[in-house]
């Protein structure tokens, strides 16, 4: 079976991960393309080698019409997505959504009935999951390797040079870093410490927007309690460069990743029973894959909309809302 995608959206992440990824997964094709710019979507459609007859749209009703297409990955600005993922269910095609799922809980509880009573698939996409290293650590964990995780700690800041980034609008999206970075950050966590340590009990967090006074999170500060007493700390910024670096404690182990966030598959990883090796794989490739097996084997996705509207819930909540 080959499940052919459309790419909603022809930016950064689109062009430079999703479309390649979509290229060499095994069962996945990239079949169309839609653009605001029609242009746009034909130089995108050509340059990926989309498989469509007709593969360029600036009409997403005319794009999703097409009864060749199966899936879709939605790669717009964050308070698109709703809309977008809402009238791809409706057309019948599954859904692939780049994280964060959608900006409003109202919205993602939509998402997730809509596509539910459509019969297609919900899936987000949060390629960290697709680290091999992370992988590796997580079965690990899951498996009682570190004993009951007590204590998570995740970093993840890069330097942008002003607030042009249409993350800090407010018109497409809702939060800058937490946004940007804050999804996989929230999702590790939640990923290496539930369901055995319950949901988030408490969260708490220190919002600061003062280089740029911009309208959104440039720097957040995340503190978490879970029901059954661990707890996570999660820093991201757009103000300063610092290692990406994620910390897992346990009560009989811990482990340490070192540069592995980004968008390559490598890194270091050391424990306390030394280094772990893993190999680099390309974590787009993982998704769209793990994506194209929920619809082959009738499954869930890897993280589906209920962990994806969970992962929108805790970043509302980061920002009062």
């Amino acid at each position: 079976m080959t499940v052919n995608f459309a790419m909603i959206a022809t930016g950064r992440i689109a062009d430079n991960q999703l479309a390649p990824a979509v290229t060499e997964a095994e069962g996945a094709r990239l079949w169309s393309v839609f653009s605001r710019d029609r242009g746009r979507a034909a130089e995108f459609s050509a340059r990926h080698g989309a498989a469509s007859p007709a593969p360029a749209h600036d009409d997403l009703d005319e794009l999703l019409a097409d009864p060749e297409l199966d899936a879709v990955i939605i790669a717009s600005p964050d308070k698109i997505h709703a809309a977008q993922g809402l009238a791809a269910a409706r057309a019948g095609k599954h859904v692939f959504a780049e994280k964060p799922m959608v900006t409003d809980r109202a919205d993602g509880r939509a998402l997730v009935d809509t596509c539910g009573g459509a019969g297609v698939k919900l899936g987000v996409a949060f390629h960290m999951r697709w680290h091999a290293g992370h992988r590796a650590l997580a079965e690990a964990a899951h498996a009682g390797r570190f004993g009951t995780l007590r204590h998570m700690r995740v970093n993840w800041t890069q330097r942008q040079p002003d607030a042009s980034n249409w993350r800090a609008s407010p018109e497409v999206g809702r939060w800058w870093s937490l946004g940007g970075v804050g999804p996989h950050c929230i999702d590790q966590v939640c990923w290496f410490m539930q369901p055995e340590a319950g949901e988030v009990k408490t969260l708490r967090s220190v919002i600061d927007n003062s280089v740029w006074n911009s309208p959104h999170d440039e720097t957040a500060v995340l503190v978490m309690h879970f029901e059954n007493g661990a707890t996570a700390e999660i820093c991201t910024s757009m103000q300063f460069v610092s290692p990406k670096r994620m910390e897992v404690y346990g009560e009989e182990g811990w482990a340490i990743c070192e540069e592995t966030f980004g968008y390559d598959g490598d890194g270091r990883i050391w424990t306390d029973r030394g280094e772990l090796d893993f190999p680099v794989h390309n974590p787009y490739v993982g998704e769209v894959r793990d994506f194209v097996l929920a619809v082959e084997e009738d499954r869930k996705p890897e993280v589906d909309g209920e962990e994806g509207l969970q992962n929108v819930d805790l970043l509302l909540r980061a920002v009062g809302a």
